[in-house]
């Protein structure tokens, strides 16, 4: 999956009849619907400069003058997959210390933002962390030094009562979004039984109850040092600014931090070759509105052979009311509510996921008999070539959509350069859903779906008593931890 997307929503008919009026894809005059193809897309992309201080933070500056607005948008190259046995969960503890303040500006981060209208998050994934300042054009001063001022002097200012506090933060949003929310551990239990123990995607992001309250401060200390460091982090600035003030301003708040020792962050992780060769089915009840199942395989990760055509696949399946699953599930079968299919794309691994509603009076282990019965057709004959162009029509928007805003483009630049060392990698992935065929997607349906090798998770009311009827002897149970 691109970074670009996850899950999108199918495009209205509207903008699909704009697309197909566009140079690259009106040439077509083939006479049979079905053999048409799409040429290759007009160039997209997104003007920048890249350039490197001393101390190795990696600069990228794209100019976008229509609102008078900027947008700081910094990635540090460490997520949940570069922690340590017993300490998981740090790199979303520091995503959360990294707004309480810093040696010369001891307070809550979104003090001097707020009352300048500013739009301010941070986010942290198995793989990255990152953190964004959208400002007036004026004030991009003062996101640049506050951003400099906790990536280079965050630690004067931390206190064991802040460390305390936001352990607690972090425990308590455990509890609200996983631990207390209907469905709310699926991803757990998904990743706990995907993944081997020991694999940096067995364990959740937000880390173990356990882990977080035994974090020390010399424990964060050396996590900071090691990780938050200038050599370790690109900093993206887009909008509405003048390029040779901001390369000024770059140097004078970010210039004097010192390049620290090289990080080694988490690149490549092999599973064991005898790894999910059967099927696991999971069956959980919990206090859920319906019941729902996912099908899950473990599948390319991303920009590897065979991501595109998943994701392609996703949405001959899913997208709109005359994809496939819905169609059957939904609209024919009437045994589902709704359904899903994506592939979901990561560093080391992806997975791809197909979730689904059971319907008033089914059972999920109806659904996930059809789910199997549609996908053996797929491996057995492959997508339309009309299905594979409307797909592909469908991301090729969606690609250009994502270049409306500049925080959507800041996001862009920063999270191609960390994945592929070029900022401009954009068009390249757009090419990769432009040659996907029919055939390419079939032959990924084989290769990556499988009909055993895979996770099955029943997730039910508490108060039901309708079981799976199927059982399998190498079923497991996972569980929170």
């Amino acid at each position: 999956m691109p970074i670009l997307l996850a899950r999108k929503p199918l495009l209205s008919l509207g903008v699909v009849a704009l697309l197909l009026a566009t140079p690259a894809a009106a040439q077509d005059t083939a006479p049979d619907a079905a053999a048409r193809t799409l040429e290759p897309a007009a160039q997209v992309s997104i003007p920048f400069e890249k350039y490197q201080l001393d101390n190795g933070l990696t600069v990228i500056l794209s100019e976008d003058h229509s609102i008078p607005f900027v947008r700081v948008n910094i990635w540090y190259h460490v997520g949940s997959k570069d922690e340590v046995k017993g300490r998981t969960g740090f790199a979303h503890l520091f995503e959360h210390l990294m707004f309480q303040g810093s040696e010369h500006m001891n307070d809550d981060y979104f003090v001097p933002l707020q009352p300048i209208g500013a739009q301010v998050n941070g986010s942290t994934t198995t793989d990255r962390t990152n953190f964004f300042e959208g400002v007036p054009s004026d004030q991009l001063p003062l996101a640049l030094w506050l951003e400099s001022d906790r990536m280079g002097w965050l630690l004067p200012a931390l206190t064991q009562e802040k460390l305390d506090n936001q352990k607690e933060v972090v425990r308590n949003e455990r509890r609200q979004s996983y631990e207390n929310r209907p469905y709310g551990e699926v991803g757990i239990w998904l990743n706990e039984n995907l993944y081997p123990e020991g694999h940096p995607y067995h364990t959740p992001t937000i880390g173990r109850h356990a882990d977080i309250e035994a974090a020390t401060m010399d424990d964060v200390r050396a996590f900071f040092n090691t990780w938050y460091v200038p050599n370790n982090a690109s900093l993206a600035i887009v909008g509405d600014f003048d390029p040779s003030q901001a390369r000024l301003l770059v140097q004078r708040y970010f210039g004097d931090i010192p390049r620290a020792a090289t990080p080694h962050p988490v690149l490549t992780q092999d599973l064991p070759d005898d790894w999910l060769q059967t099927e696991k089915v999971i069956e959980k009840t919990d206090d859920v509105p319906q019941s729902k199942v996912w099908v899950a395989w473990l599948s390319p990760k991303l920009f590897a052979d065979g991501d595109a055509d998943l994701d392609v696949l996703s949405s001959v399946l899913s997208d709109g009311k005359d994809s496939r699953l819905y169609q059957d599930l939904v609209n024919d079968k009437q045994i589902a509510k709704s359904v899903q299919a994506y592939q979901a794309s990561a560093l080391l691994s992806s997975e791809y996921i197909i979730e689904a509603t059971a319907a008033e009076g089914h059972d999920t282990q109806e659904i996930v008999d059809e789910i199997d019965a549609l996908l053996d057709q797929m491996r057995a004959e492959g997508p339309t070539q009309d299905e594979v162009n409307v797909a592909k029509i469908n991301w090729r928007v969606r690609f250009f959509q994502g270049l409306q805003t500049i925080g959507r483009k800041a996001d862009l630049l920063n999270s191609y350069y960390t994945w592929t060392g070029d900022p401009g990698f954009i068009d390249q992935d757009l090419q990769r859903y432009l040659d996907v065929t029919p055939a390419s997607v079939q032959a990924a349906a084989v290769k990556w779906l499988p009909p055993h090798k895979r996770v099955v998770l029943h997730v039910r009311p508490e108060s039901s008593s309708t079981e799976p009827s199927s059982t399998e002897p190498s079923s497991t149970e996972g569980g929170a931890q």
